[in-house]
């Protein structure tokens, strides 16, 4: 494109005959006013406010849509333009709210800092409002159209760029409004993508309150769904990669940050949905399952990219061989660094392999990703319990890593807690990972509310007990076990007994008989953490039983002979911000500092550790991994009938008198076709990061308030 001078308020600049005055001046911070113009937009001119003056022509030209020529001298504050500025400013007021500080856009508004810079003509014109109510009645956008000063942006977002065109002009008594063409934006096919918002210099349309989170960072805050995400996977980049049906790519997203992609699309306990603004429309992502497709596709070609530094010749130890250890070791051997694993139990993955049923987790997918983290070089040595850190670094290790998780279930102080028969949670269900255990009780009850306590309601089922019980202290909305398990846990024919209390377990001749348990109206947790209940009088109930399961919490085995300094529930103390102990050379992540999370909580926690571990034995500390390809998505979407009202699709479950019989896998994912209609119904909130923020006068280098110098 041929290049071209031209002077603007005295200053010569260069650019290119295809860029208007208006593009030229801000792409060299000198600021003339706008509102109608915006760089994602076709221009229009509609609004005035970006009239300049031009020597050798009369009157005033409108710098958005007037393209720029050899030698053309541009004065922006030409009295002329000056004049036609601040009546439009005055007309604009006319219809809008003549109050500024009582609005939700106040020190934020488009239009109140281009009225602050343009000034007013001083004439008093008769304000008249917009007679329209405040609709919060459509998901995620908030309409308060007698804020609208018609510059059309959000038309224009909503039909140029989007290709939706659920907005339009019409006259309503007389009067030119925005309108929804439709009776809602559901019925009128919405995408709800908040272009509209993005676009809209003066709040009219904006999120409804709540739906953005604040503090961070705009990226951050648009995006919630990997925002929600302990790892920060680019949850929407690999969704869009299967939809297009490239689901190697997608695999290789989720790899950039967790090493454990397939594991984590059969038991991750997507945070990211609870933060998914499609529920607000109707129904969240099925994230995780469509994780899970993408990874079931995966050839490996994501390798090729994949980094591997120089030897170092440092060493590093690592206690424990599950996610946190094993998420250690990869980034660490791929630093450069030898790494040794050290498990106490006969197999690696950790809670993976002895605490997560097979039928949620088969064994062959974990072990194909441990397989790959031996082929960097790294040595896992099983069987083999160490006792105290120090033990390792006077063996030559530069730096140790304790990844020991909770292995160690909580028994509560009940009346006939000892009886025989009355198990936990950690050892009841490592048993039946290892197939230690194989015969249970024809009536069990499991203590508790939590995901463990359903995999051990799942476990005993599956090992022939005739009737299963689950008593929580939680009202069923409250259990923290994900509510897909609870339903597949009562169509399995478990009983749920919610709000109770424990009062006692019965025995007789030394076995457990069964357990004595009240109502709760209320309960809550004082300061030490205990809880503090208000029963239900005359509640008292009891539950007959051969086994009783404790699955009310785990802890880490140990106790100060570890040589780290512990805290409550025997978690050891990291600086949170390095997951440095106060040992030097000695780090520690994963549940046994945070207690009892999720895969992807210790994953996220431990690229902390190793990113700093590796600072610590002279590295730059940067374990990113690129192994993705670039995505640019287009920012049209297009008009799709019935979108707002796609249901979320549901995996295939084996049902459940089958999979009570074995432990067989029990949900077998999506197919091809139900992973892209899932993915079909992403709201791609990412593209709206990828639309310009509205800038301020401000926000520029050369900016005369006032237009005086």
């Amino acid at each position: 494109m041929r290049e071209v001078k031209i002077v603007i308020d005295n200053q010569e600049i260069k650019t290119t005959e295809d860029k208007t005055i208006l593009q030229a001046a801000l792409e060299n911070d000198i600021y003339i006013p706008h509102l109608c113009h915006h760089e994602n937009l076709h221009p229009s001119g509609g609004c005035r406010m970006c009239v300049v003056g031009q020597e050798g022509v009369e009157g005033v030209v409108t710098s958005c849509v007037t393209k720029v020529k050899d030698g053309m001298i541009i004065n922006t504050k030409a009295e002329a333009a000056e004049k036609v500025r601040k009546l439009s400013v005055d007309l604009m007021f006319k219809a809008h709210p003549e109050e500024c500080t009582g609005c939700p856009k106040y020190g934020k508004c488009q239009f109140q800092s281009i009225s602050q810079y343009a000034g007013s003509t001083g004439r008093n014109f008769r304000h008249y409002s917009i007679k329209v109510a405040t609709n919060k009645e459509n998901p995620l956008i908030l309409h308060e159209m007698y804020r609208c000063i018609l510059c059309g942006r959000c038309v224009r977002a909503c039909e140029e760029m989007r290709g939706v065109g659920v907005l339009k002009f019409k006259k309503v008594d007389g009067r030119l409004q925005v309108v929804i063409d439709g009776e809602n934006l559901k019925n009128a096919d919405c995408r709800f993508c908040g272009a509209c918002i993005e676009v809209c210099p003066t709040g009219s349309i904006r999120d409804q309150e709540g739906i953005i989170k604040q503090g961070v960072s705009r990226e951050k805050a648009l995006v919630p769904c990997t925002e929600g995400c302990p790892a920060g996977i680019n949850i929407p980049k690999y969704i869009r990669f299967i939809r297009e049906g490239n689901y190697p790519a997608a695999t290789a997203v989720v790899r950039e940050k967790a090493p454990f992609p397939s594991s984590l699309g059969h038991i991750c306990t997507h945070n990211c949905e609870m933060f998914c603004r499609r529920k607000s429309v109707n129904e969240t992502m099925s994230i995780r399952n469509l994780k899970r497709f993408a990874t079931s596709q995966d050839d490996g070609s994501w390798k090729q990219y994949s980094y591997q530094k120089p030897q170092t010749g440092k060493k590093v130890a690592i206690i424990g061989a599950g996610p946190a250890g094993l998420t250690a070791a990869y980034y660490l051997s791929k630093s450069g660094h030898k790494v040794t694993v050290f498990e106490k139990l006969p197999y690696a993955g950790g809670m993976m392999r002895v605490g997560i049923p097979e039928y949620r987790l088969p064994r062959e997918v974990i072990q194909k990703e441990v397989d790959e983290i031996k082929n960097l070089g790294v040595e896992i040595v099983c069987n083999t319990n160490i006792e105290s850190c120090e033990e390792l670094k006077n063996k030559g290790f530069d730096a140790v890593f304790a990844a020991v998780g909770t292995h160690k279930g909580v028994r509560l102080p009940l009346e006939g807690n000892d009886l025989e028969g009355v198990l936990v949670n950690a050892d009841f269900l490592r048993g039946v990972s290892l197939k230690e255990v194989n015969t249970i009780g024809e009536k069990v009850v499991v203590l508790g509310g939590g995901n463990v306590a359903i995999d051990c309601a799942g476990a005993a089922k599956r090992l022939g007990a005739k009737e299963v019980h689950m008593a929580c202290l939680e009202a069923q909305e409250a259990m923290t076990a994900d509510p897909e398990e609870v339903a597949w846990a009562k169509e399995e024919g478990i009983q749920i007994h919610n709000s109770k209390t424990f009062e006692r377990i019965i025995g007789e001749n030394g076995k457990v008989t069964g357990i004595q348990i009240s109502g709760v109206k209320s309960f809550s947790f004082d300061a030490q953490g205990r809880a503090v209940i208000e029963k239900e009088e005359g509640s008292q109930e009891t539950i007959m039983a051969d086994n009783i399961i404790f699955a009310v919490g785990q802890v880490p085995y140990l106790d100060e002979t570890f040589g780290l300094e512990l805290g409550r529930g025997n978690r050891i103390l990291v600086d949170e911000k390095t997951m440095a102990t106060a040992k030097e050379g000695i780090y520690a992540a994963g549940d046994a500092v945070t207690g009892t999370r999720s895969v992807i909580q210790a994953i996220a926690n431990t690229r902390i550790a190793a990113s700093n571990i590796d600072i610590y034995l002279g590295g730059n500390g940067d374990i990113e991994e690129k192994l993705s390809p670039d995505q640019n998505p287009s920012l049209w979407l297009g008009k799709e009938k019935g979108f707002a009202d796609k249901k979320r699709v549901h995996t295939k479950v084996v049902d459940a008198e089958t999979r009570c019989s074995s432990f067989c896998e029990m949900d077998l994912g999506f197919d091809e076709e139900s992973a892209k209609c899932e993915a079909d119904r992403c709201l791609q909130c990412d593209l709206r990061v990828k639309i310009a923020p509205q800038k301020f006068w401000s926000d520029y280098i050369q900016v005369p308030k006032g237009g005086q110098e």
